[in-house]
């Protein structure tokens, strides 16, 4: 990456797991009662999410969490972020949500179907408003066979659970549509890090596609996970150090 590449860029675009905070989530589900571990943003991200902003740069979260989780996990940098959440359904900035699409007259029949399967490597229902998110140890094949069922309907394995959504409607490209509208921006404005399936169409959508995970998406560029470097790390320490070697 060069310092020409950030000229056009506006506004950054993270996604969460596998990039700001390393993958896995900790959850457990026992009748009515759902525990989950919460991941925090590590203090030197903090301070780089901060620092962008200070220079003039948007900084948009997306990921398929909810809201709340997203609002504990980033508590101290939310005066300079904003959240898009449940892949594209809605996003947060500054107390006020945009509602991107309604999903309850396609999801209200389905979830009854879905928590009725038994399975042994189910973990639990991560709670959600717009999407379903299903933890499970290995891939379940009666929930994809259950929404398979329903055309309008997709289901996306990330390894470590199900996100169940309306097909082409409820991805984290409508989402960045939704955002750059917010904003006024343009495609070439923005650039954009992802590093799972379903952030293929996040990063088509920009100007500038980062991947963290060639295995699973591609970008113009690639940042790794390194050590104790994760890729969102990496990145910000390199165009912090481009725009400030740019003043001089």
């Amino acid at each position: 990456m060069r310092r020409e590449d950030l000229k056009p860029i506006k506004m950054i675009v993270f996604d969460v797991d596998g990039v700001l905070v390393p993958r896995g989530t900790k959850i457990k589900q026992v009748g009515n009662r759902t525990t989950f571990t919460t991941k925090i943003i590590a203090r030197r991200q903090i301070e780089q999410i901060r620092e962008l902003s200070r220079r003039g740069i948007l900084i948009n979260i997306s990921s398929g969490r909810g809201l709340y989780m997203l609002q504990e996990m980033f508590r101290e940098v939310l005066p300079f972020v904003s959240l898009t959440y449940e892949n594209g359904s809605a996003t947060w900035y500054r107390g006020k949500i945009y509602q991107h699409i309604n999903s309850f007259e396609h999801l209200r029949n389905i979830f009854p179907k879905l928590k009725r399967v038994v399975n042994k490597n189910i973990k639990g229902f991560e709670p959600k408003e717009l999407i379903i998110t299903i933890h499970c140890k290995s891939p379940v094949k009666e929930i994809e066979k259950i929404v398979k069922k329903d055309k309008k309907l997709y289901t996306i394995w990330n390894g470590e659970a199900y996100d169940i959504g309306i097909k082409k409607d409820q991805t984290k490209a409508l989402g960045l549509r939704k955002v750059m509208k917010i904003f006024k921006l343009k495609k070439r404005n923005v650039l954009a890090i992802g590093d799972n399936h379903n952030d293929y169409e996040l990063l088509r959508g920009t100007g500038l596609p980062i991947s963290a995970d060639k295995s699973r998406v591609r970008g113009k560029f690639y940042v790794p996970l390194e050590g104790k470097f994760l890729p969102a790390d990496n990145l910000m320490r390199k165009i912090l150090s481009l725009l400030t070697s740019n003043q001089k």
